[in-house]
């Protein structure tokens, strides 16, 4: 699955490092995305999301799973 938000379907892009004397290398620029549980319909899931979902509240985290609870 690799760099790629499952909310807002942010993913990788591509394009050249450009040196002093213009030589061209090709890079890579990915988002920050975290494998996280959120709150999906009622129910926890574990999603791949950028953190600006994150920290917008486009996503409701779920509360880890307690000793009692397991």
């Amino acid at each position: 699955m690799g760099k790629f938000c499952q909310v807002c379907m942010k993913g990788t892009l591509n394009g050249n490092n450009v040196s002093h004397s213009e030589r061209k290398t090709h890079r890579i620029w990915a988002p920050n995305v975290q494998s996280v549980r959120v709150m999906v319909n009622g129910a926890a899931k574990r999603m791949n999301v950028c953190t600006r979902c994150l920290r917008s509240g486009k996503v409701q985290r779920a509360l880890p799973k307690t000793q009692e609870e397991a």
